[in-house]
């Protein structure tokens, strides 16, 4: 009998992490989590690290106070879980890196959100193991840098959109492919007009019909940053031109995404929305999961509605793909000022109407460098990106009646 395939989960304690350890624990005989990070929240982490039996664990910002119950530093909140066998604990920005290059682990699944994880999914390739990808910014901002991985296939999609093109790509050749549909279920604001969507609260933002997602994602797929994003990802995974992508809405969220053959068939992936079924199919590859997720239930009458994108509402895919053909940093910067629009959304320093604009904004102002994109390259443009959306950012914010 085949060892149990060993894995090491980044951002463990989010949404994709936590499912990932549901899925592992219902199948200790093909899965054993033995490596753990997380951002801060170190009593989940050290309840993970208990029920897991992991041997190392990474906590990026261990900020905590013996006196503080609600986020005690890890190595407390490891012995006050009652954790008794030994663990290696790493501490700091630097503990997720570590924690994807350590070879204890056969494939790091990397759940992380934002362009954080780009070191740590460049530590798995350098090392040559498998990565199930959740942190789709890795590959958006460092897509120069993954060509070879990528095409190697030791990067697996776990996105669900992605997963379903991955499976709906296996009918038929590289040369058959006309068109990837990826489906997007609209947000929160399906059907809004762009001057509805000027004064939208955080708390609208947030309220996402489909998925439970982390602030960032959730506001991302409001504003269709997301899904823009999401369409870099699937040029870069599946080598499909910009121009052959396109975007359509589908609010019950039951068909993931599609490909489009040259005969004018369509291949279609269905399932319930559940993010275990992808997850699973990641971890598990190249074989399925048995009962990862529930099948759609035939028996009771369903309606599958699809409309096309609203890009005068919602311009971020469009902006998104202009940005990818401009060169191999306009993306990160993209990114980067996005995260920046909507931390400043959060804070209310920026209207959500704002958002997109602002990253147009700096991409209007960025020179890419000349020559051979490198990891330097990619880091100065986020650093600049955001310094750059922070100032326009502020602008908007302390001039007398601007609109924000």
């Amino acid at each position: 009998m085949s060892q149990p395939r060993r894995i090491a989960i980044l951002g463990s304690t989010g949404s994709v992490g936590t499912q990932a350890l549901e899925i592992i624990a219902e199948h200790p005989e093909r899965f054993a989590a033995v490596s753990l990070s997380a951002g801060t929240n170190t009593r989940l982490l050290a309840a993970q690290v208990k029920a897991t039996g992991a041997s190392l664990a990474g906590i990026a910002a261990d900020g905590g106070t013996s006196e503080n119950p609600a986020n005690p530093p890890l190595a407390d909140a490891l012995a006050q879980a009652g954790v008794t066998h030994e663990v290696e604990v790493l501490t700091g920005q630097e503990a997720a890196v570590s924690i994807a290059g350590d070879e204890r682990a056969d494939m790091v699944l990397n759940a992380m959100t934002g362009s954080i994880g780009l070191r740590p999914t460049l530590a798995v390739v350098k090392r040559g193991a498998l990565l199930a990808l959740a942190n789709k910014e890795s590959l958006i901002v460092g897509g120069s840098l993954l060509g070879d991985a990528v095409r190697s296939g030791r990067i697996l999609p776990v996105d669900s959109e992605h997963s379903a093109l991955w499976q709906a790509l296996t009918a038929g050749s590289a040369a058959e492919v006309a068109k990837l549909i990826l489906t997007a279920s609209g947000g929160p604001f399906r059907g809004w007009s762009a001057q509805q969507l000027a004064d939208v609260t955080p708390a609208q933002a947030l309220a996402h019909p489909t998925w439970n997602m982390g602030r960032v994602v959730t506001t991302n797929s409001a504003t269709m940053v997301n899904k823009a994003l999401e369409v870099i990802e699937a040029h870069l995974l599946f080598e499909v031109p910009l121009e052959h992508i396109d975007v359509v809405v589908h609010p019950q969220s039951v068909v993931h995404s599609m490909v489009q053959y040259v005969d004018g068939s369509i291949m279609a992936q269905a399932s319930p929305p559940d993010m275990r079924l992808p997850i699973a199919l990641a971890l598990g590859h190249p074989h399925r999961v048995p009962s990862a997720a529930a099948a759609c239930d035939f028996s009771a009458a369903a309606q599958w509605q699809f409309e096309p994108l609203d890009e005068q509402a919602f311009p971020a895919v469009q902006l998104a793909k202009q940005a990818a053909g401009a060169s191999g940093t306009h993306m990160a910067v993209y990114n980067a000022a996005n995260e920046q629009a909507v931390e400043a959304f959060h804070t209310e320093q920026l209207s959500f109407g704002r958002i997109v604009p602002t990253v147009e904004a700096v991409l209007a102002q960025h020179s890419a460098p000349t020559g051979d994109v490198t990891l330097e390259d990619v880091l100065g443009a986020e650093a600049w990106a955001r310094r750059m959306a922070d100032d326009l950012i502020g602008t908007a914010v302390a001039a007398p009646g601007a609109a924000r």
